[in-house]
């Protein structure tokens, strides 16, 4: 993880922050709307967003790498290596994660790895052309935005199955309370108009077990010999 992420407790505290978490989290929900008994993992500044499904079962574990500081409900650890077992997790949330990752290679392999086999990955990263990626002073104007070809093709080169999209924060970045008040509509016209200019991008995707199965040897003939009995 690059260090160049700053002040997110402070932006999430803001009306901006506070406007980006509520319609992320709204996408969020409508790609996962029950996650019932499911075992979930947020990767990153992921731990606010764990709390859209109260009441439903399964564990909710939050892990943020020591470049993005403490945060309340979630543990530190490194992303390259997840201190979690193998295939042991139903669905992973990367927020703020994949963008500043100086691995993000190595990042998606080890959600791999701790994955079940019907596991279920959701990307949350700045859309290259949205205007919130032009912005430093919020946290999707730092690290590395995507476009959402180049996020697909990121996830798919790591074993990864692209199933699903989503997009949010259409509404400019403001940094003023009222200038927020129409950010709704603003998400409506933008998913039906111009989906391809939000600031976010989601993909949801799901392990590629059969990318991971080794390609079969090429069937090599047999040669028999039969004697040929004498006389």
């Amino acid at each position: 993880m690059s260090g160049e992420v700053h002040g997110l407790r402070e932006f999430y505290a803001a009306p901006c922050g506070e406007v980006a978490a509520r319609l992320i989290g709204a996408r969020i929900a409508a790609l996962w709307p029950n996650c019932a008994g499911l075992d979930v993992l947020g990767v990153g500044w992921a731990a606010p967003y764990l709390n859209l499904w109260p009441g439903q079962g399964g564990r909710r574990i939050a892990l943020t790498p020591p470049a993005l500081g403490r945060m309340a409900g979630s543990a530190q650890a490194l992303e390259t290596h997840l201190p979690l077992p193998d295939r042991c997790i139903d669905r992973i949330l990367l927020v703020h994660s994949i963008e500043v990752s100086e691995g993000a290679r190595h990042l998606l392999r080890e959600c791999w790895r701790v994955l079940r086999d019907d596991g279920r990955l959701l990307v949350v990263a700045p859309n290259r052309l949205g205007s919130w990626s032009l912005f430093e002073h919020t946290p999707f104007g730092q690290g590395r935005p995507y476009s959402r070809g180049q996020l697909r093709r990121l996830l798919e080169d790591q074993l990864f199955q692209a199933e699903r999209q989503e997009a949010a924060l259409f509404v400019p970045p403001f940094p003023w309370r009222f200038a927020l008040r129409g950010a709704g509509l603003w998400e409506r016209m933008g998913r039906r108009v111009a989906p391809r200019f939000a600031g976010v991008t989601l993909i949801e995707a799901e392990k590629d077990l059969f990318a991971a199965m080794p390609a079969g040897a090429v069937a090599i003939r047999r040669r028999v010999v039969v004697p040929v009995p004498s006389g």
